[in-house]
């Protein structure tokens, strides 16, 4: 969430980065609001430090008056105590609302991060060109030729938004997963394993609940009393496992990744775009995560987008890298750009990787802090995330690009051993 003294400071910048994501209107009420209950609560703290220092004093001369042999008056009667109770009670209440709040707060912008929606998203870079098919067919079409995925037993599985690599293909989807592995540990990444199942707390602090708590997965209250969802990406469980922690300084940037299956209540639509594997309930994903100390995120974010974009190019896909706008943005991310790889068959980009800086937004949540060597305060660490990579889409994306004339589909080399083969020709 945001600090709550950068609002006291200076609204007029906050409100002003706010409303290239939410309405004037909208921002002027949250922050109204914000501001009121901040003021009650600290108008409660005062009063609260007042009583108890009152009672305090009481205490102390009544204790006074018992050892001179006199006698003193009964400190903090019945109805003193009542009163303290009562005004704790209305501290917690308006802390409890003032939290609330602020959760809803989408995170600032950053300065380059420009307002407006998709329309606003800018071009900022461009890897190769779009291989010239004669005549195109696309990764479903391709996909059941080559007997790659099964599209009929997997919603008989699982419903409609699932499917199961079969053969051949359940190789290749594995392969992109170890390829990825590879190049992360050799980049310095730390490989984790997580739970698929996180507590409710975990959704906080990455900034999708309270927001987004209906587009995941969750647990009936019976099965899980303390609130447990499906993870919808690693990134949530990479920081989730270090809620509540201060971090060694000198071991920052640190630097993790996790592979986990990605599960979403978000389904395929009926348009091209969306078919196979583009988008389904269930999906691969490899995640890669830095925590760092303000002054290296700069740095940090180009190292990501650096590392995501060199995995695309060993696949030799054409790309392009998008500077996405205020609106089109994770509501948790200062800043986001996208990885889109060419679908010859519908002559767009589709999105495989998202490599976003949360500033200290998501560390504010999940209380994740560092302290300087021999200092005593503490401040919130800089947390970033990437893909690295989705294979949905990558899936896809490399049956387009790589298919030849009389049906094959051709397989980037870096992929080629791990398969024993430099080509997927049709079933027969």
């Amino acid at each position: 969430m945001l600090d709550m003294e950068l609002i006291r400071k200076d609204r007029e910048a906050v409100a002003t980065a706010l409303a290239k994501r939410l309405d004037p209107a909208e921002v002027t009420r949250a922050l109204d609001e914000i501001q009121r209950l901040d003021q009650e609560r600290r108008a409660l703290i005062t009063e609260i430090d007042a009583e108890r220092q009152r009672r305090k004093a009481e205490a102390r001369a009544y204790a006074q008056a018992k050892r001179a042999g006199e006698d003193p008056q009964v400190a903090a009667p019945e109805a003193e105590r009542k009163q303290l109770a009562e005004l704790e009670s209305q501290l917690d209440e308006v802390q409890a609302r003032l939290r609330d709040a602020m959760s809803e707060l989408p995170n600032l912008p950053s300065d380059d991060v420009v307002a407006g929606g998709k329309e606003a998203n800018r071009v900022v870079k461009t890897f190769g060109e779009p291989p010239v098919i004669e005549k195109v067919r696309d990764h479903v079409e391709l996909s059941r030729a080559l007997g790659l995925v099964d599209y009929e037993r997997g919603v008989k599985l699982g419903g409609s938004g699932f499917w199961i690599y079969t053969g051949i293909g359940a190789r290749l989807e594995w392969a992109l997963l170890n390829y990825f592995v590879d190049q992360h540990i050799k980049a310095g990444y730390e490989f984790l394993l997580p739970p698929h199942l996180l507590l409710d707390s975990a959704g906080f602090a990455a900034g999708q609940f309270p927001k987004f708590y209906d587009d995941v997965y969750h647990l009936d209250s019976a099965s899980a009393p303390r609130g447990q969802f499906l993870l919808p990406t690693s990134e949530t469980a990479i920081l989730g496992a270090y809620q509540d922690e201060i971090l060694e300084t000198p071991k920052l940037p640190l630097k993790a990744f996790a592979y986990t299956p990605c599960y979403r209540r978000e389904s395929a639509g009926s348009h091209s775009d969306e078919r196979g594997t583009v988008r389904g309930h269930q999906f691969n994903k490899v995640e890669i995560f830095q925590f760092t100390l303000p002054e290296q995120a700069d740095a940090a974010l180009e190292e990501m987008l650096a590392h995501a974009e060199s995995l695309v190019e060993g696949l030799g896909l054409h790309y392009q890298r998008t500077l996405l706008s205020a609106g089109d943005a994770s509501a948790s991310m200062k800043k986001t750009l996208d990885i889109e790889v060419w679908m010859p068959s519908t002559g767009k980009y589709k999105e495989v990787s998202s490599v976003s800086w949360a500033g200290d937004y998501q560390a504010r949540r999940a209380a994740i802090r560092y302290r300087e060597p021999g200092g005593k305060q503490t401040r919130f660490v800089h947390t970033l995330n990437g893909s690295a990579l989705a294979t949905s889409r990558l899936f896809p994306a490399i049956l387009e690009q790589y298919q030849q004339a009389d049906g094959s589909v051709l397989i980037p080399k870096v992929l080629q051993d791990r398969l024993g083969t430099d080509r997927l020709t049709p079933l027969r």
